[in-house]
């Protein structure tokens, strides 16, 4: 048996050290064919490059926190390489469109790829990142300028080899052309010279109204290899003479494997390499990962006792139902997140005061794809990685660390995508590449790790339990004078980013409940950080994906109280926010014109209810029609009309927020990660009920361009859901739901 010590991948290594991403790696990461052009959009004090093999640098204009490498290759070939990850969020598809347009090519001609490591890369804030719906908005100005800075050259280009003026040539899909002779040169043929040249500081940009590619629906590039089965994920990945391991993590998270009592059995079945512990898990290496997988159940595994107590670590008698129980008993006072007017003189003089508590359970990814990883130690002493990742850089540096090796010799290899929207941040021993780097290691093998769905059910990091607790005032009128809101728990930013953002308010665990458009005067919101045991996550729309449900639905109760139409307190709480009051309307007439309910439709009683978000820099309206069924809730339809400010491809806008629609209700409705004496309860998805297509409403998408800056796309769509589902029952059936999810409480009919 090989013991393999435990390396620094717990839960508490923060997912960015403290000297920040941009000390990660200093190498060059571009391998260029022979008179390929190559530019790349530098980051602050950095200037873009341009080089071929064999010819000096050329220095351009300097860009703004936008990575992006282009090639113009001679056979007419066009690659991009992206700073950001495809993860069926059709990232790949836009970066062509945007680069498209001002280049002057079809994006449908665009191969791209992942690009790899590198400091020029740090986009996000300082970062390298693909999530927080950051990637096209954070990239967009960069991008286009990145085209037209090589339409611009190519042009110059070509009138040196045509002897005219830049001014007497246009472009046309690849090609610099001169109408008056009728000539024309492919892009390919003019990437040497155009190399050669020094990038201007000022290019002139496409007027928008003349877009041809950006804000329209353009293919997606990735459908045909998807549809086919050509495309690649990390569980297709194969290397030369690799290791299959299958791994089982302990059941009770934070453990060690203190024995193994039938080692020499197992070493014994068929195929397998060698049996290995590992930090709170054992594997089993062999020459098929089904062989691995039997071998590893097989063993019997004596595991150290978990603590009795306490909430430093997981205990023997932790369970969901008691930390929410803890949440809701601290007494102290928390840290203001959000302070406007007096609060406390208009409580003191409300006439009416109502009050309610929320609470959201644990949530898995359940991602389609078992995360898994490839790790190969090379003759040379490198370190080559196949990972599924959101953060190539962190990934190289965790990685090296873990091999004991320079970041430089570590190659990061990023593939599509089988899961996603936080699930493949570095989470510690959520992560199964430090797993494969240590087997690789100890067999002198190439290894892929891959996790059992069993394996990824209890060892996914999983987005926070989060309690809040609401008051109101009202005026004698029925009008909300005063809001306080207490957040209790714990948010991912401060857990794994800690390093960067300070604020001692985690924004994650607060968005959704502070910075709200209602003109209500008065308003004290406070968070008290109760850390979780539990290793947390980022979850598709984080802290809006609960906090959103929490707030729009007390403002149902608000309304309730007194005795408003929610849909028109809402209209009267935004008269002097006009993007957002024209938003409302949108959804409303989206579905027809608002009406709450109950009213009489196929099958018997309906009624609707409304939500508002404003995440990741967008806004949302959103209305949702259900009926009851059997104690169930049956929702129907949804409307959502979103503002992002403004598009790239419509059609990914609108699959992105018919996905983000699915997602929410299903957390609304079915979605929770129990747990009981420590341990998780589900384990596959007979017991983590997801949505089913019998469950699956009729999603309607309008699209609101206000002109406001670009916002996020990815994730905006869900967290409107699960509040406009639970603000519809109430409507229906006189029950509050404040809870989820919906599936714990037996709704009554209308």
């Amino acid at each position: 048996m090989n013991d393999l010590s435990p390396l620094d991948v717990s839960s508490a290594t923060p997912l960015v050290p403290d000297e920040g991403v941009a000390n990660l790696s200093r190498r060059r990461f571009l391998g260029v064919a022979s008179g390929a052009l190559v530019l790349a959009v530098a980051l602050p004090h950095r200037r873009a490059l341009a080089q071929a093999e064999g010819a000096g640098a050329i220095a351009p204009k300097p860009g703004t926190r936008v990575p992006a490498f282009l090639e113009l290759r001679p056979d007419g070939s066009v690659k991009l390489l992206s700073a950001f990850i495809e993860g069926g969020q059709g990232i790949n598809t836009a970066m062509a469109q945007i680069v498209g347009e001002e280049l002057d090519v079809d994006p449908a001609r665009f191969e791209v790829e992942c690009a790899p490591p590198g400091p020029d890369y740090a986009l996000v804030n300082g970062l390298r990142m693909t999530g927080g719906s950051f990637s096209t908005r954070s990239s967009y100005a960069a991008m286009r300028r990145l085209g037209a800075t090589a339409r611009e050259m190519l042009i110059r280009a070509a009138a040196g080899r045509l002897k005219v003026q830049d001014g007497e040539l246009s472009t046309e899909d690849g090609k610099v052309v001169h109408a008056a002779s009728g000539r024309s040169l492919s892009y390919g043929e003019l990437a040497g010279e155009a190399l050669l040249l020094q990038p201007k500081e000022e290019v002139p940009l496409r007027d928008p109204a003349t877009f041809r590619y950006i804000r329209k629906p353009v293919a997606r590039l990735d459908v045909r290899d998807k549809s086919t089965g050509k495309a690649v994920y990390a569980i297709d990945q194969k290397v030369d003479g690799m290791l299959y391991a299958a791994v089982t993590h302990a059941p009770v998270f934070g453990t060690e494997p203190e024995a193994l009592d039938n080692e020499a059995e197992v070493k014994a079945m068929p195929g397998v390499h060698s049996v290995h512990r590992l930090p709170s898990a054992v594997a089993v290496a062999a020459d098929s990962w089904w062989r691995a997988r039997q071998a590893v159940e097989a063993l019997k595994v004596r595991w150290s006792e978990p603590p009795k107590d306490g909430l430093d670590a997981m205990s023997s008698s932790f369970s969901s139902e008691s930390l929410l129980a803890t949440l809701k008993g601290a007494k102290e006072k928390g840290l203001p997140s959000e302070t406007e007017g007096d609060a406390d003189a208009a409580f003191a003089k409300a006439a009416k005061v109502i009050e309610a508590e929320y609470d959201a359970p644990y949530l898995a990814h359940a991602q389609l794809e078992p995360p898994s990883s490839i790790a190969r130690f090379n003759p040379d002493g490198t370190l080559d990685l196949w990972v599924p990742n959101q953060m190539p850089e962190l990934f190289q540096a965790v990685a090296a660390k873990t091999a004991g090796l320079s970041p430089e010799q570590v190659k990061i290899h990023s593939p599509l995508l089988g899961g996603f929207f936080g699930r493949h941040f570095m989470y510690g021993p959520s992560n199964p590449f430090p797993q494969a780097i240590v087997l690789a290691k100890a067999t002198g093998k190439p290894v892929k790790v891959l996790w059992s769905r069993e394996e990824e059910f209890l060892n996914d990091a999983v987005r926070p339990l989060s309690f809040s607790r609401f008051r109101a005032a009202l005026d004698a009128s029925g009008q909300p004078t005063a809001i306080e809101v207490k957040t209790v728990g714990e948010g991912p930013i401060a857990r794994w980013f800690g390093a960067i953002f300070k604020n001692p308010v985690d924004s994650s665990a607060v968005e959704g409940i502070v910075e709200k458009p209602y003109a209500i005067p008065n308003r004290k919101m406070e968070f008290l950080k109760i850390a979780h045991p539990v290793n947390i996550a980022f979850w598709r729309s984080v802290g809006h994906s609960m906090n959103d449900f929490f707030y729009e639905s007390f403002f149902d109760e608000i309304a309730e109280a007194g005795g408003k139409d929610p849909f028109e307190l809402r209209l009267a709480l935004l008269k002097d926010k006009p993007r957002h009051l024209n938003l409302l309307k949108a959804a409303a007439e989206l579905s027809g014109g608002w009406k709450r309910g109950p009213y009489d439709a196929e099958g018997g009683k309906r009624a609707r209810g409304v939500a508002m978000a404003s995440p990741f820099g967008s806004e949302t309206a959103t209305i949702a029609e259900v009926s009851i069924a059997g104690g169930e809730a049956k929702v129907h339809q949804l409307w959502i009309a979103i503002d992002p400010g403004s598009i790239v491809n419509p059609a990914i806008v609108k699959a992105q927020v018919e996905s983000a629609a699915a997602l929410g209700l299903s957390s609304a409705l079915f979605e929770q990660v129990v747990y009981k004496n420590g341990e998780r309860q589900a384990k596959n998805y007979d017991a983590y009920k997801i949505l089913s297509r019998d469950h699956m409403p009729e999603v309607h998408v309008t699209i609101i361009e206000s002109g406001e800056p670009m916002g996020g796309i990815g994730e905006p769509g869900l967290p409107g859901v699960p509040p406009a589902v639970a603000n519809a029952l109430a409507a229906l059936s006189g029950q509050r739901v404040r809870s989820l999810p919906m599936a714990n409480t037996k709704l009554s009919g209308a």
